[in-house]
């Protein structure tokens, strides 16, 4: 799987050029088979190092390299896929508080998507 599009990697690119702000992720990277959860909202001028909130089993705000990633071979002939599904408004922030209370990203994932779910509803 192409870990990052042509689209994605100029909206991350684009963010990168403004390093400061409180960003909504782009992407998301996972392991399929375990742990390992990363959502990017910048890259690099150079094209390798993402920034966001990875969860490695502690959700950290930080950099990661797209190589690395994308060299990662598991079981089965798999390696990091990206969620092909994932969709937010919410900003890093939101994310990692979110994360560091459920104890996962996968964890906050699931009340966030509840949250919004409960916004569009008008619950």
């Amino acid at each position: 799987m192409i870990l990052l599009t042509d689209e994605l990697r100029e909206r991350l690119l684009a963010n990168g050029r403004d390093p400061g702000a409180d960003h909504v992720p782009v992407v998301k990277f996972f392991n399929p088979l375990g742990e390992g959860v990363w959502l990017a909202t910048e890259l690099d001028a150079d094209g390798d190092i993402l920034y966001g909130l990875a969860d490695l089993g502690d959700p950290e705000i930080g950099s990661f390299s797209l190589l690395e990633m994308t060299s990662v071979r598991l079981p089965f002939d798999m390696g990091i896929e990206r969620d092909i599904l994932f969709a937010t408004d919410q900003p890093l922030s939101v994310w990692a508080e979110a994360a560091r209370q459920a104890g996962s990203i996968r964890a906050a994932e699931r009340i966030l998507s509840s949250a919004a779910r409960s916004r569009r509803d008008g619950a």
